[in-house]
């Protein structure tokens, strides 16, 4: 059984641009969605990410959307679902942001298969 994990130095989450996040914008209530959509910078990418050192700048104080065990019961998933369902978000994203054979998506794909 595979587990969610989040590794550090990807941030492939941190591509808000709405248009590539049509699905998670509709599971947010409107105040999240305004906090949400209030994070987007001109290139996509949150504006609290550190493109360089790909990490959040907020990570402690990040939104509850931002969290995706959070997100995952904004979807209705819990338990394995919830992890499922990370895990392939995670690697669309990672895969759109960084190609499915990079180095990210190596070490997620390692994360993943650790008992946790």
């Amino acid at each position: 059984m595979k587990h969610w994990r989040c590794i550090s130095g990807c941030g492939a989450c941190c591509r808000l641009d709405p248009a590539l996040r049509g699905e998670a914008l509709e599971v947010l209530s409107e105040e999240q969605r305004l906090l949400y959509l209030s994070m987007v910078g001109p290139d996509g990418w949150c504006v609290h990410f550190d493109t360089g050192g790909r990490r959040c700048r907020i990570y402690e104080q990040r939104p509850d959307f931002c969290r995706v065990e959070n997100l995952m019961r904004l979807f209705g998933a819990e338990g394995d679902d919830a992890d499922a369902l990370a895990i392939a978000c995670c690697t669309q994203q990672i895969r759109a942001e960084d190609g499915g054979r990079g180095r990210v998506m190596r070490r997620f794909r390692r994360a993943v298969r650790r008992q946790p």
